[in-house]
């Protein structure tokens, strides 16, 4: 029978058609080119800097530089600059024509490109332990510069992978959006956490960590299945102590993070092969309520017309199924 499954703490749903259940095999229409192809038009390869706009920050042997107009750097490790097509904008226009009783403001904010490789093809899952260090260090660096910008808020930072993730490049890169207000979700989110007495977050780490949920653990963090999954195969990383943005992070629990993360790339390619996919921070500044958590998202189904009307969420592979295959638990083609 169907279940109606409530949020952890808000009032959203999803509903688990199990009735409707797919094996793994049966998404693999949504597996996309490896990204080892087009190498040779691809402006984010090493050796291609000119064609991207100037780098704010390149991180190379463990430190950091920044191009100039007279000399690009060379040689990188990673590789941060300004998006070409940029959501946001740090000198903006003001709305020429507002709407009279209608709210609009200039557009001000960031947006960055962050590549994580100069060798088209290679993949984070694939990553050795320095490099995988050397990312979350570039996040982390990269969230506390834009952060601590004025009249920013928010900084949305992510991952698509794929074309159907919103993935124009298939070069693999994570983006940066700095934003002078906070998401709706992360408000409504933060405003049940305000309510409660303790951190439904730590709560969640509580139940998830032995629960059959759970994917994978370490010293520092859990990987699992949401019990109210918004689709197949969604997983949330949740970092044991109790931090609200990856600046609070030491470098132990940031690589924890990062190794997890690496874990679950490594059972998505066994189960699911080259599947597109978001991965999400959700973190807040100087706000010591809120829990720092990291999301991942297959995509595997469409939104239709139910899911916009409704905001509730149809998933055919229940969460426990889910984590069954990524523990290794099930094989994928069964």
């Amino acid at each position: 029978m169907p279940e109606i499954r409530k949020h952890y703490f808000l009032s959203e749903y999803c509903i688990i058609a199990e009735e409707r259940a797919k094996r793994p095999s049966d998404f693999a229409g949504a597996a996309e080119d490896s990204g080892k192809s087009g190498s040779e038009n691809c402006i984010f390869c090493g050796g291609e800097e000119e064609k991207t706009p100037l780098a704010t920050a390149v991180y190379k042997n463990r430190k950091i530089f920044a191009d100039t107009s007279e000399e690009r750097i060379r040689n990188w490790d990673f590789r941060c600059f300004p998006n070409l097509y940029p959501a946001l904008s740090s000198v903006p226009e003001h709305p020429e024509h507002p709407e009279i009783g209608l709210h609009a403001e200039p557009g001000y904010g960031f947006h960055e490109i962050i590549v994580e490789s100069p060798l088209h093809g290679r993949k984070l899952e694939d990553f050795s332990d320095p490099e995988l260090s050397g990312l979350m260090h570039v996040y982390r660096d990269r969230t506390c510069n834009y952060i601590t910008r004025e009249k920013i808020l928010y900084v949305s930072l992510f991952k698509n992978s794929g074309k159907a993730a919103g993935a124009s490049i298939n070069h693999s890169h994570s983006q940066l959006v700095a934003l002078p207000f906070c998401p709706p979700q992360v408000e409504r989110e933060l405003k049940v956490i305000r309510e409660k007495e303790r951190c439904p977050y730590c709560a969640m780490f509580d139940k998830e960590k032995t629960s059959s949920r759970l994917i994978f653990e370490n010293s520092e963090c859990i990987a699992f299945t949401p019990y109210s999954s918004m689709g197949p195969f969604e997983v949330w990383i949740l970092p044991r102590k109790h931090v609200s943005f990856l600046g609070d992070c030491k470098d132990k629990t940031l690589f924890a993070l990062g190794d997890i993360l690496r874990d679950v790339l490594k059972s998505y390619r066994k189960v699911l092969g080259n599947l597109p996919f978001n991965h999400m921070f959700y973190q807040l500044f100087k706000t010591p309520e809120y829990h720092l958590n990291l999301r991942l998202l297959p995509r595997l189904t469409i939104n239709a017309g139910f899911e916009l009307n409704t905001g509730t969420y149809i998933n055919t592979v229940s969460p426990e199924r889910a984590a069954s295959y990524l523990r290794g638990d099930l094989t994928p083609g069964k």
